[in-house]
């Protein structure tokens, strides 16, 4: 949950790599090669080390009990945090593979849980089978040029534009029978946030500049747009998230990560939430306010 763990481990066989240097430096000693000053000096320095590992044990273990205390108070105080913060809200999830059912299952839940709704999913085919793409592409006119190997981050861009904007959506249409693997809601539909999660391996090539483009462009929207892994993932897609201008949150199946999302859906501060190395901005970000009902 902590990254200092991985600072635990890293002491760890520093200290052991260290006493395998002692003891061939104790061998060595017997044919005469190290003097009792060398000897004390290598002492020393092992308990040191055995006194820094120490420390970093213990710091690792209280940060976990924090941690642990930390998340069993969102929990309890879960329902009262979220409550409202996204009434009336459509929230799209698009999903780069197959779809995630543990994600999907527990961004619908916190969406509910906030007052909002998961008006649309789609589930986009990796990797892209760029040959089918550019044919299709290449059967409208005004689709063109959209096409090839140099094009492929501008139609991640597009894309982006269409699963978003509520308007009509000539090319997701056109690209739906290769690009889209699995869908839900209707389409244009208008929304309010979107949430990305990536269950392919990464990718690379064209698949690549394609995702670059289409993580951008979501990002560059004027919607709140958040990326999302569960806890322990290997190979976070957190940090090209973040790194193309994607909110994220870490750990979105713990209950501080479902608070994070639903602050960062209903327009709190963008940045990187959670309590692992890649949650740069801290645990949470600050409650945006509750929306007021308005009179119609």
């Amino acid at each position: 949950m902590f990254d200092l763990r991985y600072h635990v481990a890293s002491l760890a066989a520093v200290f052991v790599a260290l006493v395998i240097g002692i003891f061939v430096g104790v061998g060595l000693s017997g044919r005469g090669f190290v003097n009792d000053a060398e000897r004390a000096n290598l002492q020393a320095r092992i308990d040191e080390l055995r006194a820094e590992r120490d420390t970093a044990v213990g710091r690792a273990s209280s940060a976990d009990v924090r941690g642990e205390a930390l998340d069993s108070f969102a929990e309890t105080a879960y329902p009262e945090l979220v409550q409202g913060r996204l009434d009336g809200k459509s929230v799209g999830v698009v999903f780069v593979g197959s779809v995630d059912q543990a994600i999907a299952g527990t961004v619908r839940r916190a969406v509910a849980d906030a007052g909002g709704r998961v008006a649309l999913m789609r589930a986009l085919r990796m990797p892209l089978d760029t040959e089918s793409i550019d044919e299709a592409l290449g059967t409208d006119e005004e689709l063109q040029g959209l096409s090839g190997p140099e094009r492929r981050e501008q139609l991640g861009r597009e894309v982006a534009r269409e699963l978003v904007a509520g308007v009509p959506t000539p090319l997701l249409r056109r690209l739906s029978a290769t690009l889209v693997e699995e869908q839900s809601g209707i389409s244009p539909v208008k929304l309010d946030a979107v949430v990305v999660a990536r269950s392919a391996r990464p990718q690379q090539g064209e698949t690549q500049d394609f995702l670059a483009g289409l993580y951008g462009g979501l990002a560059s929207t004027r919607i709140p747009s958040v990326g999302v892994d569960v806890h322990g993932t290997k190979r976070s897609p957190l940090p090209i998230f973040r790194r193309r201008g994607l909110s994220t949150v870490e750990a979105v199946d713990e209950a501080t990560g479902r608070v994070a999302l639903v602050f960062l859906l209903g327009g709190a501060r963008p940045g990187s939430y959670g309590m692992g190395p890649d949650a740069v901005d801290g645990v949470l970000p600050d409650a945006p306010p509750v929306p007021t009902p308005t009179d119609e």
